[in-house]
């Protein structure tokens, strides 16, 4: 038997829980399916699963097996990949993890145009708002918004990202619109809690950096979520430029502080090696590159600031 197949088999057997689901997601017999279990087993001369009526689960033999066979596919896959380059053709399947907010935005729209030009490959989106581990997650591709990268990190930044300080028109309505940096101390605001939690950062028309302490009844690990707090009159938000500048056209929310500017933010592509990668990454790294440049519709323009007053002050970096 193909061995290939039977690591095939085993994988999809251990990531489904059971045969009749592996059998289903490889479109193949459960007779067959079993009987590539029983050569993986012989192979390697061990039981590899704990088999009950409800699920399967690994043995510890199970549990090393499946690591190697991982390695054995991803190897092959390598394999055609290299063969791919010489054709100029790049094939594959890249996972890729980013938050909701840029993959609804961007990521969406982008990986639709790169499938286009590369329709050999194939991508798989985690949308996770939290930093992955790429080796234990198998992930080939990670998209982070983040001005403080781990220094052992692999990454190329693709793009910056703007914000935007916001709320609906109900909001303030019943709580006054600030008009200094400073008045958001006083103000309901929607935090991430990631990042700027509890201090808010900015720069004035001068170039002066400044910063708020802000503090409210919501704080969320997503920020589509506050973003739809906000749009219910939840209170003041801090959003990427590309998730609310099209609320704020519509007139869904109001734009606050046009004056300051938040802290700007870096869009960074994080991936394992430089060395090791493949001819499908590597095509997606440039098209991404390329995107972020030429796309100009992603990040929406903040309309022309106007003289503000001052706040607490930051020493310039």
């Amino acid at each position: 038997m193909d061995r290939i197949t039977a690591a095939q088999v085993f994988v999809s057997i251990a990531e489904r829980g059971s045969m009749i689901a592996a059998a289903d997601a490889l479109a193949m017999s459960r007779a067959m399916v079993t009987r590539y279990l029983a050569q993986m087993e012989q192979w390697a001369g061990a039981r590899l699963l704990h088999r009950s009526t409800r699920r399967l689960s690994l043995t510890d033999a199970g549990t090393l097996t499946l690591a190697r066979c991982r390695s054995m596919l991803e190897l092959a896959e390598d394999m055609a990949l290299d063969s791919a380059v010489e054709e100029g053709a790049p094939r594959g399947l890249l996972r890729i993890s980013c938050s909701q907010s840029l993959a609804q935005a961007v990521l969406a729209p982008a990986m639709t145009a790169f499938l286009q030009r590369y329709p050999h490959t194939k991508v798989d989106m985690q949308i996770n708002n939290r930093a992955v581990n790429l080796v234990e997650q198998r992930i080939d591709l990670a998209l982070r918004i983040t001005n403080a990268l781990e220094p052992n990190l692999i990454a190329r930044q693709l793009a910056r990202c703007d914000s935007v300080v916001c709320a609906a028109p109900a909001y303030l309505a019943r709580h006054g619109r600030p008009g200094q940096v400073a008045d958001l101390a006083r103000h309901n605001c929607l935090t991430y809690s990631y990042f700027g939690k509890s201090l808010w950062q900015f720069t004035d028309v001068h170039g002066e950096a400044m910063s708020v302490p802000v503090s409210g009844n919501l704080s969320a690990n997503e920020d589509t979520s506050l973003l739809r707090a906000a749009l219910q009159g939840a209170g003041i938000v801090l959003q990427p430029k590309y998730s609310a500048m099209g609320l704020i056209a519509s007139g869904e929310l109001v734009q606050l502080l046009p004056q300051f500017t938040p802290q700007q933010m870096g869009i960074h592509a994080i991936y394992t090696s430089r060395q090791h990668m493949s001819a499908a990454l590597r095509a997606l790294l440039d098209f991404l590159a390329g995107w972020f440049r030429s796309d100009a519709g992603w990040l929406a323009h903040t309309p022309e600031p106007a003289q503000g007053g001052a706040v607490q002050r930051l020493p310039r970096s």
